[in-house]
């Protein structure tokens, strides 16, 4: 039975970056598809390949990708490594002018439309699952709900560009996108913590606990952000403004995790605040346009190896026949949950949002779920509630960013931007 032997983190590194430029070449030279979704299409189609192998009786391909990947930590490599990069980078092109505009939608999505996600969402799947065989306790379900709710700007910012979308969709998705990752996150850390010790907390220590990650996250990322801004205004030398940058995201977010405050909100605040006050008054021209390539650059080579990585962890989940219609309803249930989200903030606010005619075909169909739902799901102890979970969770991922993210563009275009009021 062939599998890699133990690795040191370089050669990982090596083989996964290898992999990851190997299939954006690929992709790029011969299919064509957005880079994030064309290597996630030809690393699940290489799984795939190795599966069928196995079949066959050639298990020597698949067993050597569960070493490797069993070698490699998911969820350190993205929540310890990746997302603070990720979303640091992603905050830097938002318009702080065009989040206050829309501040309305994105708070209600992000805040009170993630919590509100993650309970039906919980609540159908466990009404659901027994129907197959395969019943959850309801804190499990809830650990589910709270994964799955957040929204990832990754995949369908691009495509809603190149598809003309309003710019005020646009911005509304890309703010829900960057704020809900961090309530999420909190919501679900507080969750496992539920799980672990068996004891239901009372409403403040939750409130407390919100207050403390969440709060403390914003502030910790502002303090951040300003003691960039005032370094980076002190000098003109892209080389070193860039490496403080760098500096800043990586040590920041590391601090925020040792004293237990939202890295995630950190780094989408101190991104805000670089990339919109730093930038216009803290930054040359020169440095403006190597920063922006620089962190351009880390965006999508970050991504590219986000999403192979998800495209080859396929191996690890075995479906059964029913399992998987289970997960084919569950992604039926998190589109629905995002479409009663959606449609409540939108009735409800229309006069409130001026946004386009349709807006909620785009709010709902570009929800899109990623990497860090993936990650958050391994993180869950090992048993049969775990590769429950673990199946759904990679069906609601796998279906997002293949079908909503390839059909997104479509829905975009056909959203009348001449009217300001929605009609749901």
């Amino acid at each position: 039975m062939a599998s890699a032997t133990s690795l040191t983190i370089l050669e990982i590194s090596a083989i996964f970056l290898s992999i990851t430029a190997s299939l954006t070449y690929i992709n790029h030279r011969f299919i064509g598809l957005p880079t994030t979704i064309g290597v996630m299409v030809i690393s699940i189609l290489l799984s795939i390949g190795a599966i069928f192998l196995g079949f066959l009786g050639f298990d020597q391909l698949i067993d050597y990708e569960v070493s490797l990947l069993e070698q490699l930590d998911f969820t350190e490599v993205l929540l310890d490594g990746m997302l603070s990069m990720l979303l640091f980078a992603g905050a830097l092109h938002v318009n702080i002018g065009d989040l206050r505009r829309y501040k309305l939608p994105i708070g209600i999505l992000a805040g009170l439309g993630t919590i509100i996600s993650a309970m039906l969402i919980a609540t159908a799947i466990y009404f659901m699952l027994p129907l197959f065989g395969f019943g959850l306790p309801f804190l499990w379900c809830l650990l589910f709900g709270a994964l799955i709710s957040p929204t990832d700007p990754i995949a369908v910012m691009g495509i809603l560009s190149s598809a003309g979308a309003p710019k005020s969709i646009e911005t509304v998705i890309a703010g829900e996108s960057l704020f809900n990752d961090g309530i999420g996150v909190v919501i679900f850390v507080l969750l496992l913590g539920i799980l672990s010790s068996g004891d239901i907390p009372t409403a403040n220590y939750v409130a407390h606990t919100l207050a403390v990650e969440a709060g403390g996250g914003v502030v910790f990322g502002l303090v951040l952000g300003a003691i960039l801004y005032y370094l980076l205004k002190s000098i003109d030398s892209y080389q070193e403004e860039v490496l403080l940058t760098l500096a800043g995201v990586i040590g920041g977010y590391a601090l925020a995790s040792h004293w237990h405050l939202s890295g995630p909100l950190a780094m989408v605040m101190m991104g805000l605040m670089v990339g919109n006050r730093g930038r216009e008054l803290a930054m040359s021209d020169k440095t403006r346009h190597y920063i922006d390539l620089f962190w351009e650059l880390i965006d999508e080579i970050l991504n590219a190896i986000l999403f192979v990585l998800i495209g080859l962890e396929v191996v690890m989940i075995a479906y059964s026949g029913n399992l998987f219609i289970a997960s084919g309803l569950t992604i039926l249930i998190a589109l629905v949950a995002r479409f009663i989200v959606v449609g409540m903030t939108t009735k409800t606010f229309h006069r409130q949002l001026d946004l386009p005619t349709g807006a909620w075909k785009v709010l709902t169909w570009g929800g899109l779920r990623g990497g860090i739902s993936v990650a958050l799901v391994l993180q869950l102890p090992i048993g049969a509630e775990r590769e429950i979970l673990l199946a759904l969770t990679y069906a609601v991922v796998i279906f997002s960013i293949l079908v909503q993210g390839l059909s997104v563009g479509k829905v975009a275009k056909s959203i009348r931007t001449d009217e300001k009021t929605v009609d749901v």
